[in-house]
């Protein structure tokens, strides 16, 4: 909604703006130039990205038309598959344990927090740090390294996108300006002909270096940062579970290391300690929900 809204004030304000200054909208009317600028800054992207980032690209880019940013109900979720897997961890045998983590798809835990499920990279994360704990022979401060490795490398990946449309949005002013300079030379080409077209080829050529910066500015570089927020939103899910294991390893019970993970959410999306309470007091987040 945000998205829509801004878009909608930024293009009333330009279009308004310079129709209540006595502009012409059909002189903004310059497909080919559109189609220079755009078209040069596609192929760029193709040359400048893989084909796994440009797929990621149109992702992320529904992911920021859906702000697909974790919930609370999501959070709930995270906190609630940790809880019950440190619990396992503390009463069950390894094999029991082991069944859970091996096949998260037919684990009744893992099962009862759809979300986490349906996240395959989150939930592989919490298996193979739990699989490390069942070993045995690992210190607390040698898996913190190896996640902050680990989360670092996930963040680089999921924020490839953000990077890849900045860059775009960078060099789209100097495709504007290309854009620009045909124009120009076209205009030149007809420097015998009245004022009235040599001024409106002119016109039209000016248009490309306005549809570079406004391309720029007011689209594609906002488009970059919400990436950017959305994907760090995303990111946040494994500083939860970082977080909970460790003070587990450090000894912590099940209730109180899942205080740490809480503890990690920003404060205007954290949920309540009883929302908490209550979604590890029942078998998943949909119970604790009908109890509150």
């Amino acid at each position: 909604m945000g998205i829509i809204i801004g878009m909608v004030v930024t293009f009333g304000c330009v279009l308004g703006g310079y129709m209540a200054m006595g502009g012409y909208l059909d002189v903004l009317m310059q497909p080919w130039e559109l189609v220079i600028i755009g078209g040069a800054a596609l192929g760029i992207y193709l040359v400048a990205n893989s084909l796994s980032t440009v797929k990621d690209t149109g992702r992320a880019l529904l992911e920021v038309l859906k702000n697909a940013i974790p919930k609370e109900q999501e959070y709930l979720e995270v906190l609630g598959v940790l809880h019950s897997l440190m619990r396992e961890l503390r009463t069950k045998s390894r094999n029991e344990v082991e069944a859970h983590i091996d096949a998260p798809e037919e684990s009744t835990i893992f099962q009862a927090y759809p979300k986490v499920l349906a996240d395959h990279h989150l939930t592989h994360f919490i298996c193979d740090y739990c699989r490390i704990i069942i070993i045995g022979n690992a210190r607390p401060f040698e898996i913190e390294a190896l996640m902050d490795e680990e989360i670092h490398t996930v963040r680089h990946d999921l924020l490839k996108p953000s990077h890849a449309m900045q860059t775009a949005a960078d060099g789209l002013p100097a495709l504007g300006i290309v854009a620009a300079i045909l124009g120009v030379i076209k205009a030149m080409g007809a420097i015998d002909q009245s004022p009235e077209i040599l001024g409106g080829l002119i016109g039209a050529a000016l248009v490309g270096s306005f549809l570079g910066i406004f391309l720029a500015y007011a689209i594609a570089g906002p488009l970059a940062v919400k990436i950017k927020y959305v994907r760090d939103k995303r990111v946040r899910l494994y500083i939860i579970v970082k977080q909970t294991l460790l003070a587990y390893m450090n000894g912590s019970l099940p209730q109180v290391a899942i205080e740490f993970g809480r503890k990690t959410i920003s404060s205007h999306d954290r949920p309540s300690i009883d929302a908490v309470e209550q979604s590890t007091l029942n078998t998943g987040p949909a119970e604790a929900k009908k109890a509150a």
